[in-house]
């Protein structure tokens, strides 16, 4: 039970993986599913890496990568190989040691969002990819959730709004290569409609107005290479140009600087 000013996280989690076997879960579990594999078709690296509230909601199954890691915050019977017990902000892995970091609501379901983005950006290597897939709060969904009574399901997320999380990604140092809204259901379990989508609907928010249940953000880790230093100029070096004080001082006979404007005197009395 959560008390007043304290969330349990835990029980959160657990809800919402529960949540994912409902007609209105499975329905938005297959959108993401495909959305993932029809966009990530064609990467392949050495290893990848999805960090979800559970590890029963794999995505891009479609990757070629040599290595698939997923983690899970709490501990299982049975886990399989391949899953890794850890906390979405407290990454067990060396730095720059993955090319694709799928973050699967995770920033929703965590106390420290931004600090869960450091940490894939710190184990993503340079020019790598994140996936970055939470709720959208300008959609039928969000209006749901600020109606909703219980944290139960996905109502217990945060449901950041998209532009925040681009800005974040640019402080990390990523360039955004692609950013959709999707998933245009009613978020209704006993709805009729709920388990039907409209493709009008679809095609006019997505041109107009981004209001589907759930943001989809493609980011690259930029690396930019290092400008080597130039050598310092040595004054001795440099030409003195004729008509212009600023570039080179002139020396007097006795081998003393004169500054501009004993220059310009100098140059008046010869003409006088």
């Amino acid at each position: 039970m959560e008390t007043s000013g304290t969330v349990d996280y835990p029980a959160r989690h657990e809800s919402f993986e529960r949540w994912f076997q409902s007609a209105l879960g499975r329905a938005l579990l297959a959108d993401q599913r495909a959305f993932c594999d029809h966009t990530l078709a064609s990467f392949s690296g050495a290893r990848q890496l999805q960090v979800a509230v559970s590890h029963r909601l794999p995505l891009a199954s479609s990757t070629d990568y040599a290595q698939k890691i997923m983690t899970t915050p709490r501990w299982f019977p049975h886990i399989p190989d391949g899953v890794v017990v850890c906390e979405a902000d407290e990454l067990p892995f060396p730095s720059d040691s993955m090319d694709l970091v799928l973050l699967h609501h995770a920033a929703d379901f965590s106390p420290n969002p931004h600090q869960v983005l450091r940490e894939a950006a710190r184990v993503l290597r340079g020019e790598g990819s994140i996936v970055l897939i939470g709720f959208n709060p300008v959609s039928l969904w969000g209006v749901r959730r600020l109606l909703s009574r219980h944290p139960h399901g996905p109502w217990g997320g945060r449901f950041m709004f998209r532009r925040r999380m681009e800005d974040w990604l640019n402080l990390l140092g990523f360039s955004v290569e692609c950013s959709v809204t999707r998933f245009h259901r009613i978020p209704l379990q006993r709805c009729p409609d709920s388990g039907r989508e409209w493709p009008r609907l679809r095609r006019v928010t997505n041109r107009f107005l981004p209001l589907g249940a759930y943001y989809c953000i493609l980011a690259r880790k930029r690396v930019y290479g290092r400008i080597p230093r130039q050598p310092a100029w040595r004054t001795g070096k440099v030409v003195t140009l004729p008509g212009t004080g600023t570039v080179g001082a002139s020396r007097s006979c006795r081998g003393q600087p004169r500054t501009v404007a004993q220059s310009r005197n100098l140059s008046l009395k010869q003409e006088y």
